[in-house]
C-alpha cells in the first residue's frame, strides 16, 4: 500500500500488525513457540473482517523511542544478543537475557522493538480519537533495565508514555491477563494521571498485585481465584471495574487482552471462555475517545487466535457467526501445537471462533474483591 493514505481510526478501527511474528519463535520448547499474532491476523482476514485498507505495518521502534522508558545499556545488550546469538555471563546476570524464561533467539531485539513500535504507532494514531487493535503488543512485565516474564521491552508503558507526551493526563490501563501487569503498575506508581486496573489469578507469578496494593493510589488490583468463570468476570466488571472507569471518565484506555485466562491455556488455572474477553471489549469500547487494544499472554494457539480475532470483530461491530468460514477453518486446521491438547484437538477449535459460555456461581472470594 505504498503511497496510500493512512487509515483514520476515528472512522473505523485500524489493525496494526507485522509478519515478524509468523516465523519468530522463542525456541521449540518455550511456551511462546506457538503462532499467535499471525493466527489472529490470518483468521481476521479469512473471516472477511480485515482488508488492506484497515491494516498498518508496525514499525521498528527507534532507540530514542525506546529510551523514553528503557536504559541505554540494556538496549545495547539486547542488540548484542541478537547480533551474536549469545549472551555473556555479565549481561545474563545484569539484564536477565538468556535467563528466567527469556531466551536468546533470532529476533530477540527486533521482535519486541516492532511490538513497541506498533503500540506507540497505535497511541499516536488515536491522538484525535479512534480505535486501534495491536495484538503484537502487551508485554507488560518488561522492566526499564531487564527482561522479565518473557517480556524484553514494555510496550504498554511506551504506549501510555506516548499519550502522556501528547498532553493527556487521564488514562486507564486495564489488564485482563492471567498474570499481574507488574511492569506497567510499577512504571506509573504514584502517578495519578494513569490508573492501572488488573484482573489476574491470585497466587500466580509474578506474585504481585494484591487486592490492597494501590500503588500510591494509581492502581486497583483484583486477584481472582482459580476456576474464575465468565459469570464472575462479568459480575466483577459490572460491580467494580466499570464504576472505576465511569468515575474516571478517561481520555484514553489501553486494554491488555492477554488470553491466558482462557480455560484451555496451559500456564494458568482460570476457566474463562473467550466470551468473557468479548464482553470486556464491548463494555469499554465507547468509554473513552481513544482505545488501543493489545495482546499479551496466551499459550494455546487455537485459543489465542480465536480470541484475538473475535476481539477484532467486536471492535468493528461485526457479529461472530456460529461457524468459521472454510478459509478460517483451514487456518485453524493448519496449526501445530506440540502439547498434549494439540495432539487431538476438539472439532470446535476448527469450526467456531466463539467458545461455549463458561458460566457458574459468583463465589464469595470474588464478591469480596469488589468491597475492598
Amino acid at each position: 500500500m505504498a503511497g496510500a493514505q493512512a487509515p483514520d481510526p476515528r472512522l473505523r478501527p485500524v489493525y496494526v500488525g507485522s509478519e515478524i511474528y509468523r516465523h519468530s519463535t522463542y525456541g521449540p520448547k518455550h511456551p511462546l513457540a506457538v503462532p499467535r499474532v499471525s493466527t489472529c491476523t490470518d483468521l481476521a482476514r479469512a473471516m472477511g473482517w480485515l482488508d488492506d485498507s484497515a491494516f498498518v505495518q508496525a514499525p521498528l521502534a527507534s532507540d530514542a523511542q525506546l529510551l523514553r522508558f528503557h536504559h541505554t545499556d540494556y538496549i545495547a545488550a539486547l542488540k548484542r544478543a541478537e547480533a551474536t546469538q549469545a549472551v555473556s555471563a555479565e549481561d545474563r546476570a545484569r539484564f536477565r537475557i538468556g535467563a528466567d524464561g527469556n531466551p536468546v533467539y533470532r529476533e530477540v531485539f527486533r521482535r519486541p522493538a516492532i511490538s513497541a513500535g506498533g503500540v506507540m504507532l497505535a497511541a499516536g494514531m488515536v491522538a484525535q480519537g479512534g480505535i486501534v487493535h495491536c495484538p503484537g503488543g502487551g508485554t507488560h512485565h518488561g522492566r526499564p533495565d531487564r527482561a522479565s516474564g518473557f517480556c524484553y521491552l514494555n510496550d504498554p508503558v511506551l504506549g501510555i508514555l506516548t499519550w502522556l507526551d501528547q498532553g493527556l493526563d487521564n488514562i486507564v490501563y486495564l489488564d485482563i491477563d492471567a498474570h499481574h501487569g507488574d511492569g506497567v503498575q510499577d512504571a506509573f506508581h504514584d502517578d495519578d494521571r494513569v490508573l492501572t486496573i488488573s484482573i489476574h489469578e491470585a497466587g500466580r507469578w509474578p506474585f504481585t498485585g494484591a487486592a490492597d496494593d494501590r500503588a500510591g493510589g494509581a492502581a486497583r488490583n483484583f486477584p481472582v481465584p482459580a476456576g474464575f468463570n465468565d459469570t464472575e468476570l462479568r459480575w466483577l466488571l459490572e460491580a467494580a471495574v466499570l464504576p472505576l472507569i465511569y468515575a474516571r471518565r478517561p481520555q484514553a484506555i489501553l486494554l491488555q487482552s492477554g488470553a491466558d485466562g482462557l480455560e484451555e491455556d496451559p500456564l494458568a488455572r482460570l476457566s474463562l471462555s473467550n466470551n468473557a474477553h468479548f464482553g470486556v471489549v464491548a463494555a469499554i469500547r465507547d468509554l473513552a475517545p481513544r482505545l488501543v487494544v493489545v495482546g499479551g499472554g496466551g499459550y494455546n494457539p487455537y485459543a489465542v487466535g480465536r480470541c484475538w480475532a473475535g476481539i477484532w470483530a467486536v471492535l468493528n461491530g461485526q457479529p461472530i457467526p456460529d461457524h468459521t468460514t472454510p478459509a478460517a477453518e483451514a487456518v485453524l486446521r493448519g496449526l501445530v501445537y506440540n502439547r498434549a491438547a494439540g495432539r487431538n484437538p476438539p472439532e470446535h477449535w476448527f469450526t467456531t471462533l466463539r467458545d461455549a459460555p463458561r458460566e457458574g456461581p459468583v463465589r464469595d472470594a470474588v464478591r469480596r474483591l469488589a468491597e475492598l
